[in-house]
């Protein structure tokens, strides 16, 4: 599998993001729900902590490519929703070297929403892999 980033301006590469990723030789598609801050039982986790909740809801993120036998590096697309994007922005030099730091550059929506499925919740990373 290989695959090129696609990036005819570098203003996204400051977040750690590509315009779009073109993947040739794939066998697999993962396909991910969004993944929140919440543990095992489904209880939120760091209410009012946009940080922790992005380190929270990536590492669930990360259980579940590795589960699928993958990993960061093998995300090509990632999408974030936030209940504040003035507070996700305001805080994005300590969010993407979350994901910067374990291998992931995808392409990226960020979207802003009134709110996510539990009211604590600030924040859910959806995602694609390919293999």
């Amino acid at each position: 599998m290989e695959k090129r980033e696609i990036n005819p301006t570098d203003w996204l590469t400051a977040f750690n993001i590509n315009h779009g990723i073109e993947v040739t030789g794939a066998q697999r598609v993962l396909y991910l729900s969004g993944q929140t801050p919440n543990d095992a039982e489904g209880a939120p986790l760091h209410a009012g902590d946009l940080v922790a909740q992005f380190q929270a809801a990536w590492d669930n993120l990360k259980a579940a490519l590795a589960a699928a036998g993958m990993g960061p590096s093998n995300i090509v697309r990632m999408n974030m929703y936030t209940t504040d994007v003035p507070a996700f922005m305001a805080s994005a030099g300590d969010l993407v070297p979350i994901f910067a730091g374990d291998g992931c550059k995808p392409v990226s929506t960020l979207l802003g929403v009134a709110s996510l499925f539990q009211p604590e919740v600030m924040i859910e990373l959806e995602a694609t892999a390919v293999a």
